[in-house]
């Protein structure tokens, strides 16, 4: 079967920044995923968390588990990124001054996000929020499988 979780994210919501993948982290710790899988989640959860927060109008994070293929999508209402290659790019950021004072906005989100992720895709556009859909899959074929 499958597992669906969905948390909302509010604008500017510093407070409780950071809830999201902390409440996620200890329920795949209960479903008992690998370590360095849960770590990989939290770091992706966490920087989209972020992401929503500082650049949206608010929006929701979906977590799908189906069997070894965990998905993480990301949908936000706001102002869209205009420059999705530059968003990717390590340090590229948009956040404000105030922004950057509270300790975020420096750029390694997406960039963050992407390098966790088995498959990362972007779809956003000016003035029509963003939506990231990232897959991670807890038992990658191409690991090495021991016998005894």
């Amino acid at each position: 079967g499958s597992i669906t979780r969905e948390y909302s994210i509010q604008k500017f919501d510093f407070e409780n920044a950071g809830k999201t993948s902390i409440a996620i982290k200890k329920f795949l710790k209960e479903i008992g995923l690998p370590q360095n899988i849960i770590r990989r989640v939290t770091v992706a959860v966490y920087e989209l968390e972020i992401n929503q927060v500082v650049h949206s109008h608010g929006g929701t994070i979906q977590l799908l588990i189906e069997g070894d293929e965990i998905t993480i999508r990301a949908s936000d209402s706001g102002p869209g990124i205009t420059e999705l290659d530059k968003a990717l790019e390590e340090g590229y950021s948009t956040a404000s001054e105030w922004v950057r004072s509270q300790g975020f906005g420096a750029g390694m989100g997406l960039p963050n996000v992407k390098k966790v992720s088995d498959d990362f895709q972007i779809a956003s556009g000016s003035g029509r929020g963003t939506e990231v859909t990232i897959k991670i899959f807890s038992g990658k074929k191409n690991e090495t499988i021991s016998t005894d």
